[in-house]
């Protein structure tokens, strides 16, 4: 996050703090919160930018100024809610205030402050209830005497509507009153302290959208007032029902919020990272994905793709539920062990699978309320979401060992593989088309018949398929799949690799002709290493480049390209999706620093733009979120999760064999990390990693339950390390292009396993990774290809800068005696800092290459 000017802040802290000592009880009020104080974010008002307050059953959603809408699903009940401020003979707009900025996990505070007064405004909406808690603490040193005003907006999420609605007061409860001609939909908006309300008017004369409620004055010190949001789908008397419930338990249901967070940070894998940002991107980005956890009263529950505002429509951004987006984020519910909510989302999937085995791509939060599946062409229209729904229950059963789940769901599982063998054609390829988009839904890469991204799941889906087929007993049908499976595999390395392009390539054409466009799509399938690692490794050296990588993520397609628009939602703009697709491809494909480059770019955009949150889609060009984006993206939070765990960590489990596999690549300058409640051989695992000069350690100790207990659980450590290093003798190695990774394994006895490989002379490398300014262009350096010497001494780095730059580059471990092309400026013995001075070949502000080597003395 970049860091506001000290003097606004310190100028509040020090008028919070004056109000505060005048009142003596403003301070004491801070624990009324139970704010979670380990995990906060704060900074300077943005005020367009996004805000929301979630729970399963409402939302708030709104800006940064203050100004809102609410939701109790699947209704809206009102838009522009904002505060306006009457002190000394002034009125004053709550936009015109806004001043800061503090998210927790449970809420969203706004603090808005003038010279004699701050009034911090937090946003609640406890996990389970269907409304919302709308928090004034008011310190002040005059009279001071809040409103808020809204714009009636009732109806229900798009495309279902209820027709006529009006607005009313009940003076007997002293509320506003939403309600309809048929009396079925109902929502209430109204305060303990309300003094005095406005209703809407509309005559010949006179139009007023406008509701208003003013709340007691305050004349000085401090005092909390709130404002309740209720709704109800089955009337007024359900409404008024939950209004009273929200007022009467509003103490107890903030503190349940607070709770509610705190025990799943505690109950899912905990991280303590040398990193204190990527630490930081990582928590968030699991209460980010949490959030995304919606129950709709006639849909049930399951994960929806992610939250905006809706202005003056009634589709709030992507909070309905998309069958790719839920199935992309439960791949990182399972790498940290929540895998209730994995099963909560899978089962929703199934709900609404096809007959014919399809899975659905979007279910609109009132599709039971229309012809949605009959009459609306978006219920199933992506083919990705088939193949994606085998891959997820094969990574949720496997890593759960939940057993009982498969048996029950094993047919819906099969009618998925069915309807995928039914798109294929003559050489089995899944097709698009008349099936389904892929990935790409319109725009100048259309049309084709078959998207790499999409024959590279449909690929991996039958070694998921064949999986569980074992795991189930059915063996006559896991040796079958398992030979279609390397059929296909084999077909798809010759189909979509082009050795002009020395890359993977986008798609086949209607003509079956290659289109010739290397693409950050083919990193969805390296995570499941279905291409040849050769293959693999040349599309990397395509991606890691500047033309595709950004410094805040990957674009779709080469800004060389004549098809690239740095707007183009699917021809040329950067997806968090696309950037965590790539990171954990990389990764598998033993590419690291590409890996970690991408890791870090979406940890960055998980702490700036709207706190906490990852967003949708940006510009190729520009650091900027694109105008349609979605702000609160749920499967962009999860590509900071994915490849933290299963990539840079390299942890993954199977409780189906009781094995915990522990294969990380660890970031130049890190000596330790520690990861605890990992889930592994039907219980939880804590892990424990260090590294010195001579040796790399994992100390792991199993939590036996009684299942577990009963167990033998392995464990395997094996390290990435530099080709460079010296590994003890006797030990397994596995070499690649890029490194190796000594192997050892090891069982747990009385709960514990421990293992220590010795290495010497490793070797990393570190570089810069900030974002820049918004509506800046991307300046950070490229390490683009690596290439060792056959006897390990010399290191070629193909690098991207901007020409005329000077860059920085660290080293860690072995040390370095000659550089060719760049100059070692510092050097310690466990350190040496590397300067990079790319020649003006190029335009200002353009990218270059420039080749450098490292000498290391023999070892």
């Amino acid at each position: 996050m970049r860091k506001a000017p000290g003097s606004r802040c310190s100028l509040i802290s020090v008028l919070v703090l004056a109000l505060a000592c005048f009142s003596g009880t403003a301070l004491a009020q801070k624990s009324d919160t139970q704010a979670d104080e380990g995990l906060e974010l704060k900074r300077l008002v943005r005020s367009g930018e996004f805000v929301d307050a979630t729970g399963s059953k409402a939302a708030l959603l709104g800006t940064e100024a203050g100004r809102l809408e609410a939701w109790v699903y699947p209704l809206k009940l009102f838009r522009d809610f904002t505060l306006r401020f009457h002190i000394n003979n002034q009125v004053l707009p709550a936009e015109a205030t806004a001043r800061e900025l503090i998210v927790h996990p449970e809420s969203t505070t706004i603090v808005y402050a003038s010279a004699a007064w701050t009034v911090r405004e937090t946003l609640l909406v406890p996990p389970e209830e269907p409304g919302a808690i709308i928090r004034l603490d008011i310190d002040t040193l005059s009279p001071l005497q809040i409103e808020a005003e809204f714009v009636r907006d009732f109806q229900l999420m798009w495309p279902a509507a209820i027709g006529g609605t009006f607005i009313d007061w009940d003076n007997r409860l002293g509320v506003f009153v939403l309600g309809h001609q048929g009396n079925k939909y109902a929502g209430i908006i109204g305060s303990p302290s309300a003094e005095e309300h406005r209703l809407e008017v509309l005559s010949n004369a006179i139009r007023s959208d406008l509701n208003t409620l003013l709340l007691q004055p305050v004349e000085n010190g401090h005092k909390t007032q709130y404002i309740y949001v209720a709704g109800a789908v089955n009337g007024r008397a359900e409404a008024e029902m939950r209004y009273r419930h929200l007022i009467d338990n509003s103490r107890q249901l903030q503190e349940s919020a607070t709770d509610y967070y705190k025990n799943f940070l505690k109950r899912t894998v905990s991280l303590e990272l040398p990193d204190a940002k990527l630490q930081s991107a990582y928590d968030w980005s699991r209460i980010s994905m949490y959030q995304g956890l919606v129950e709709n009263p006639f849909l049930g529950r399951g994960l929806v793709a992610g939250y905006r505002t809706s202005g003056f429509s009634q589709r709030p951004g992507f909070a309905w539920f998309f069958g790719r987006d839920s199935l992309w984020t439960d791949f990182a519910f399972d790498s940290i062990g929540d895998f209730s909510t994995t099963r909560t989302a899978l089962e929703f999937i199934f709900k609404y699978q096809r007959a014919d085995g399809k899975v659905e791509h979007e279910v609109s939060q009132s599709a039971t309320l229309v012809p949605w599946f009959k009459d609306f062409p978006y219920a199933y229209a992506s083919a990705d979401a088939t193949p994606l729904l085998i891959l997820a229950a094969n990574d949720y059963v496997t890593s759960s060992g939940d057993l009982p789940f498969l048996n029950q769901y094993w047919d819906h599982i099969w009618r998925a593989y069915q309807y995928l063998k039914s798109t294929y054609d003559p050489q089995g390829l899944p097709q698009n088309g008349k099936f389904g988009h892929g990935w790409v839904e319109g725009g100048p890469l259309l049309p084709v018949k078959s998207e790499i991204y999409q024959s590279g799941l449909g690929t991996a889906a039958l070694a998921a398929l064949a999986n569980l087929a074992r795991i189930s007993g059915k063996a006559e049908q896991e040796r079958q799949l398992t030979q279609k499976y390397e059929l296909h595999k084999k077909m798809i390395n010759e189909l979509f690799w082009s050795d002009p392009q020395h890359s993977l390539v986008f798609a086949l054409n209607e003509k079956n002709e290659r289109v010739e466009v290397a693409t950050v799509l083919s990193t969805a399938p390296m995570w499941f290493r279905v291409f040849e690692a050769a293959k693999a490794n040349g599309t990397i050296d395509h991606l890691a480049a500047a033309d595709h990588a950004t410094d805040w993520g990957m674009r779709i397609l080469s800004n060389r390209s004549p098809l690239f628009d740095p707007e183009g939602y699917h021809y040329g703009s950067v997806w968090p999706l696309f950037t965590g697709w790539a990171s954990l491809g990389e990764y598998v494909y033993h590419r690291p620093l590409a890996a970690y480059a991408n890791l870090q770019s979406n940890a960055h955009l998980a702490l700036d733009g709207s706190p906490g949150h990852v967003t949708e889609v940006l510009s190729g060009a520009y650091y900027e979120p694109l105008p349609a984006s979605c702000p609160h993206q749920i499967w962009s939070s999860a590509m900071m999760v994915s490849p933290l765990i299963r990539g840079l960590l390299g942890v993954t489990s199977s409780a189906t064999v009781n094995e915990i596999v522990v294969a990380p690549h660890t970031p130049a300058g890190w000596n330790s990390w520690s990861a605890k409640n990992v889930p592994a051989c039907g219980s939880t695992v804590d892990l424990n990693y260090r590294k010195t000069s001579t040796k790399e350690s994992l100390e792991a100790v199993l939590h036996e339950t009684g299942a577990s207990s009963e167990r033998i659980c392995t464990l395997t450590f094996s390290p990435g390390v530099s080709l460079h290093a010296r590994i003890g003798k006797s030990i397994k190695i596995q070499q690649t292009a890029g490194d190796q990774h000594p192997t050892v394994l090891a069982r747990f006895s009385s709960g514990r396993a421990s293992i220590n490989i010795p290495v010497k002379d490793d070797f990393h490398l570190a570089i810069g990774d900030e974002l820049p300014d918004l509506g800046k262009r991307s300046s950070n350096l490229r390490i683009v290809e690596e290439s060792w010497s056959s006897d390990h001494k010399r290191l070629q780095l193909l690098l991207n800068g901007l020409s005329g730059s000077v860059y920085h580059m660290n080293s860690f471990g072995a040390q370095i005696v000659s550089a060719e092309g760049a100059q070692i400026i510092k050097s310690t013995p466990d350190h040496q800092l590397i300067e990079v001075r790319f020649p003006n070949d190029a335009q200002a502000g353009e990218y270059t290459r420039w080749t450098i080597t490292l000498n290391f003395s023999s070892r």
